[in-house]
C-alpha cells in the first residue's frame, strides 16, 4: 500500500481509477490517496468465492445488492473505501442508484468482508474495520488467512475471533447467510 500526501477529490479519484483499471485506489478521511497492490492468485480466488457466496444468498432471498472491490463507498467521514465484498440492504439502496453516471456510493455498506492478502498489514486492516464500524457498517468480517482466523466486527463495538473450523453467519444484517470460514482461508 502506497499513500500520497496531497489530497484528492471524488472526481479526481474517479478519473484516476478509470484511467488505471489495473490498480485499486482508496481515499483516507483526510483526503490522501492510498494505492493498493494487486492481490495474488489465492487472495483473488478467496475474494471471488466470498462475493459469489454472498451474492447468491442475497439474490435468492431478495435482500439487496452486493458489490465488489472495484466499487467505492464514500463514508460519512469522507473516506472512500472499496471493501473486498460489500452488501447494502434493499431498504437502504437509494432510489435510482443504478441509473445515470457511475459514481461512488455516498453511504456505508451494511456488511463488508475484507480478506487479508500477502501484502496487507493486519493493523492497517483492523483500523479499516474500525473505521467501517464507526461510519455505520453493521457487520464486518476480517478474514486473516495468515493467522487462520476471522475477526468479526459488530456495530455494538464487539470483536469476536473465530478459528478455522468456524461457521460465520450474517447475523441480523444478512439474515440466514452462513459460510464455513475454511472456504476463505
Amino acid at each position: 500500500m502506497i499513500q500520497t500526501t496531497s489530497t484528492i477529490s471524488d472526481q479526481e479519484l474517479m478519473k484516476l481509477s478509470s484511467q488505471n483499471p489495473e490498480l485499486r485506489f482508496e481515499r483516507n478521511a483526510d483526503g490522501t490517496l492510498v494505492t493498493m497492490a494487486p492481490t495474488g492468485k489465492i487472495s483473488s480466488n478467496r475474494e471471488a468465492k466470498a462475493i459469489t457466496y454472498v451474492s447468491i444468498w442475497v439474490q435468492e432471498n431478495d435482500l439487496g445488492e452486493v458489490f465488489s472491490s472495484s466499487g467505492g463507498f464514500k463514508l460519512p467521514n469522507g473516506a472512500i473505501r472499496s471493501p473486498d465484498v460489500a452488501f447494502v440492504s434493499k431498504d437502504r439502496l437509494p432510489l435510482g442508484w443504478d441509473e445515470g453516471e457511475d459514481e461512488f456510493f455516498n453511504l456505508a455498506p451494511d456488511f463488508v468482508i475484507e480478506i487479508r492478502s500477502k501484502t496487507d498489514n493486519l493493523d492497517v486492516l483492523k483500523a479499516k474495520m474500525e473505521e467501517y464500524r464507526d461510519n455505520g457498517v453493521s457487520l464486518g468480517w476480517l478474514i486473516d488467512r495468515h493467522n487462520r482466523q476471522a475477526l468479526v466486527y459488530r456495530q455494538d463495538g464487539s470483536i469476536t475471533s473465530y478459528p478455522p473450523d468456524a461457521i460465520l453467519n450474517g447475523e441480523n444484517v444478512v439474515p440466514g447467510f452462513t459460510l464455513a470460514l475454511k472456504i476463505l482461508l
